[in-house]
């Protein structure tokens, strides 16, 4: 009897033990892919034949052209290196940087496989006295901010006075968007935001090493890294800002980097044409995100044209409501996947910046008393208008292709229309004022079925993980209380 109850013992253990394994976690398959691509790079080195490396001697010795340059430009920029910088001036190059080399490229030094893992941006290096995202070698802004050369030979852009924007200030609009709520996910690294507007201070250390040289287009051949009118600084600081300076806003994506393309001359004057070339080579510097500033009118057929065929490409393009009668172009079916999100800009209140369209607004962000940066020092100001709300919806656009580079623009603006707030008392339906309502940066990158992994789907593996346990237990004791059974049977039969 006792040998019995000895092996139905052991039975019951074996199978409790089974039933552990079933319920135990696993991780899924392929939970942590080798999602690196194998690109082809080169390891730059501190001289070669004697002359410092730069981006044009890469490209004739390894593609056979100087002129491919661009294309390694473009492969490039944005991408954090193993010192924690970005490559912002095709001029300026450091030794022990990976350049990511175009597939054709062939030559001694080549290598294939993985990038080395870069170190992340968190630890910045120290500034020096006066702040710039260059390298040491490039050339420096002066006092006034204008560049003193030009990697492409161009003149230096004419020397303006800077100016400011009010010195009054809140924190609202910052601490509505809740920004790092979302970074335990992304803070926007990699992603390329191009802001369409009067330039941006590259000087300024809260923007430091994140702003490439970018263009202006209303010299032909000038570089967008200064800025003498403040307004795209302050759509950059809102993007882009980091927390290097104490009482500083940070933007919603500050480890993005951003494209300046100027379109706006430095007395405030701003032609369509200019405003349109500048949306086209906003598109060519490979920018993911493209934010307008107030003085692009996107009524002007020029500007519609423009737009139309930026949309034919995976570019989410972020711009002000329209204030008159517009017709603003829609992506073709069957193209790119580009998209436009119409931004209103609001108050802490709910009060809008502007008149808008009736139903012209898509959602709405912080556009009224807004904090950022203004130029020529980057002390902090008291900024209204509908440009600050584009780059609020611009920086959460940043975080989503950031989070999820698979989604196309036109999914990337689902998301965040999707996720947007109610404002005041708006009906979840919507509203004629406020669209689909107020951006929500932390909503907009949370985990959804479109990512990989959804929480939905975790969900499914562990209700499936039940089931088998249920089973296990159910088996358990139908058996246990089978032998149970037939022991006690054939004892009072003996």
């Amino acid at each position: 009897m006792l040998a019995k109850h000895s092996i139905l013992a052991r039975l019951l253990v074996v199978v409790m033990v089974g039933c552990a394994f079933l319920a135990a976690p696993r991780p899924a398959a392929g939970s942590a892919p080798d999602t690196e691509p194998y690109v082809k790079y080169y390891v730059v080195t501190a001289r070669y034949q004697g002359q410092p490396e730069n981006l044009t001697e890469i490209a004739r010795r390894f593609l056979g052209s100087g002129e491919r340059s661009a294309e390694i430009y473009q492969l490039n920029t944005g991408r954090v290196q193993p010192d924690g910088r970005r490559l912002t001036d095709p001029a300026a190059l450091r030794a022990g940087w990976y350049v990511v080399l175009p597939w054709d490229a062939a030559g001694q030094g080549v290598e294939y496989g993985q990038l080395p893992a870069a170190r992340r941006p968190s630890a910045r290096p120290t500034p020096a006295a006066s702040p710039s995202p260059r390298a040491d070698s490039s050339p420096t802004p002066s006092a006034s901010g204008t560049p003193a050369g030009s990697p492409t030979g161009s003149t230096p852009a004419t020397k303006c006075t800077a100016k400011s924007a009010s010195s009054g200030r809140s924190e609202w609009a910052q601490l509505r968007m809740a920004a790092d709520s979302a970074w335990t996910l992304t803070r926007g690294n990699g992603v390329k935001v191009a802001v369409v507007d009067t330039g941006v201070d590259a000087g300024l250390q809260q923007l430091s090493g994140r702003v490439a040289v970018g263009a202006d287009v209303t010299v032909g051949n000038g570089r967008g890294d200064e800025d003498c009118l403040g307004s795209g600084t302050a759509m950059a600081g809102i993007i882009a800002a980091d927390d290097s300076v104490d009482g500083s806003p940070v933007g919603l994506a500050p480890d993005a980097t951003i494209v300046p393309v100027r379109m706006v001359r430095s007395s405030g004057d701003a032609r369509p044409a200019d405003a349109a070339t500048a949306i086209e080579v906003a598109v060519s510097t490979g920018a993911q995100v493209v934010a307008l500033g107030s003085r692009v009118d996107l009524a002007d057929p020029a500007v519609a044209a423009a737009l139309a065929t930026a949309l034919e490409h995976d570019v989410l393009v972020v711009a002000g409501a329209p204030v008159k009668p517009t017709t603003p172009p829609s992506p073709r079916e069957g193209s790119g996947g580009g998209a436009l999100v119409l931004t209103g800009g609001v108050g802490a209140g709910g009060q809008l910046a502007e008149k808008y369209l009736d139903g012209s607004v898509e959602v709405v962000a912080p556009g009224v008393e807004v904090a950022t940066l203004g130029v020529g020092g980057g002390k902090v100001v008291g900024n209204t208008g509908t440009e600050l709300a584009v780059a609020f919806v611009a920086g959460a656009a940043a975080l989503v292709r950031a989070v999820e580079p698979g989604l196309t623009a036109r999914q990337v603006e689902e998301r965040i229309r999707g996720t947007a707030d109610p404002v005041g008392g708006q009906v979840a339906e919507g509203d004629a004022r406020y669209g689909a309502g107020m951006i929500n940066p932390a909503a907009a990158v949370a985990p959804s079925v479109e990512g990989p992994a959804p929480a939905a789907a975790q969900a499914g593996r562990g209700g499936g993980t039940l089931v088998a346990v249920l089973l296990g237990f159910a088996v358990l004791f139908g058996v246990g209380g089978f032998l149970v059974y037939r022991l006690r049977r054939r004892r009072f039969a003996g």
